[in-house]
């Protein structure tokens, strides 16, 4: 989750406003970047207990040993109280905290995904050697695998605060999704309205199918929870006026100035105000333009207030200046750089792009919805027209190959970026998603008890 906003304080007199931050994005594509970004859960190496905010061991003093890499500093007050370091940041990349301590690296805008990989494996080494001197340990999962919602430390941050109240009024597992939920999600760019509009429907197609091979959530407090992205399932029940499938996506005339009329309906979380959160929950974002928001009585929005407001959207894919992939549980470094070669490989290759429109543009909405509904508890095995949706997966798989060799961005050594995908075709070709060899190993080498996971699958 975003921290506050960097955009400016202009005020929004005008509703083309709102319209041109999105067109704004537009890029040519030599100016195509790669954005990825992932979070993970942090234990306590002797009790397997995830960290408090304060103390010698805490994610504060996590933060603090980070800055020996360069890294500054963002710290914040809540309800007056003295700053704290809540974030940091180097460049145009940034390390974030989740509701309850999940360490996010969202990564710099880069050309590659050699680059891309260099800086996710520069971080956990960072974080690594930190870790190591506070005895803690990192592990990516989709979901909180042992500890109970009422066991996980909450982070002092304003705008969590606000909707750690709110959740509980529009669905039932918001909460859970706020502290023990984990993701990578990768942030792409587009060239015009029209291409934006080809990937949005592209990526929010396939979107299950990320989800099915990414899937790596099966367990809840210690035991199989019935599913196998159970991070997926949360977000059937967090707040339905900010998640889901964006139907409206596919209808003749989507463009930027839909995608707002759909934001402006998005009920508020809240407005940043003079280093203050001021809780503006389930209340309307087109009454706040016309000034009459009453918990700001006559002030009009900025835009520091609509890119805030934009990321408390939560759909599949969501646009902003960029369309970001939000289906995938968290996991290893190896997957951490095979989701943006699975999204670049489909999307910053035209053929690759057609080809992948011919593969979803005739699904209906109720199978595009069937899709999303299924892949949390039955992921590749989810059925799908004559066959399951690996059969879908394995030719998405292909045609993201392609587009990644035929973009043919070397290393130093000469070698492409197809090789980053390899470990998505491994899955879909043995048919087992990782939640599934997580699964078999619980019955059997683990004897019953999901504690081995946090040393044999930490980073």
């Amino acid at each position: 989750m975003s921290g506050p906003s960097s955009a400016s304080d202009t005020p929004i007199t005008d509703h083309r406003q709102l319209v041109e931050v999105l067109a704004s994005g537009e890029k040519p594509r030599e100016a195509w970047r790669i954005g990825t970004e992932h979070e993970k859960f942090g234990f306590r190496l002797d009790d397997l207990r995830p960290p408090e905010f304060d103390g010698e061991r805490g994610i504060e003093a996590l933060l603090t040993g980070l800055t020996r890499f360069g890294w500054t500093p963002y710290r914040e007050s809540v309800d007056g109280k003295p700053e704290r370091t809540i974030a940091l940041t180097r460049g145009m990349a940034s390390v974030t905290l989740e509701p309850a301590g999940q360490l996010e690296l969202s990564g710099a805008p880069l050309e590659t995904i050699h680059d891309t990989c260099k800086e996710v494996g520069g971080h956990l080494r960072e974080v690594r050697e930190v870790a190591d001197e506070l005895r803690l340990g990192f592990l990516g999962m989709g979901f909180q695998p042992k500890w109970r919602r009422e066991q996980m430390p909450w982070m002092p941050k304003g705008r969590y605060r606000i909707m750690r109240d709110y959740m509980p009024r529009v669905g039932t597992l918001g909460l859970d999704m706020m502290t023990r939920t984990c993701t990578v999600q990768v942030n792409l760019d587009y060239a015009s309205e029209a291409d934006m509009v080809r990937k949005f429907r592209v990526s929010l197609a396939l979107q299950p199918v990320a989800t099915a091979l990414f899937a790596d959530s099966p367990f809840k407090e210690g035991e199989p929870n019935g599913y196998l992205s159970y991070r997926s399932h949360i977000w059937t029940d967090t707040d339905p006026d900010r998640t889901g499938m964006l139907d409206f996506v596919f209808e003749d005339g989507f463009g930027y100035e839909r995608y707002v009329d759909y934001l402006l309906d998005v009920p508020m979380y809240f407005s940043h105000r003079d280093g203050e959160y001021i809780d503006a929950s389930g209340k309307s974002f087109r009454k706040f333009l016309r000034g009459e928001l009453d918990v700001l009585p006559g002030a009009l929005p900025t835009l520091r207030d609509w890119n805030d407001h934009m990321t408390t959207a939560f759909p599949e894919v969501r646009l902003k200046k960029f369309l970001e992939m939000r289906g995938a549980d968290s996991g290893p470094w190896s997957r951490i750089c095979a989701l943006p070669a699975f999204w670049v490989g489909l999307l910053y290759d035209d053929a690759a792009l057609d080809a992948a429109w011919d593969l979803v543009k005739d699904f209906s909405l109720a199978e595009r919805n069937a899709l999303r509904d299924g892949v949390p508890r039955l992921a590749l095995k989810t059925p799908f027209r004559n066959g399951t949706l690996n059969d879908l997966a394995r030719e998405a798989l292909k045609i993201a190959h392609a587009g990644l060799r035929r973009r043919a961005k070397a290393d130093s050594c000469g070698i492409d970026e197809s090789g980053f995908i390899e470990p998505l075709l491994e899955i879909a070709a043995a048919g087992q998603t990782p939640a599934e060899r997580k699964l078999e190993l619980f019955r059997t080498e683990w004897n019953g008890s999901v504690d081995p996971v946090f040393r044999e699958f930490a980073y």
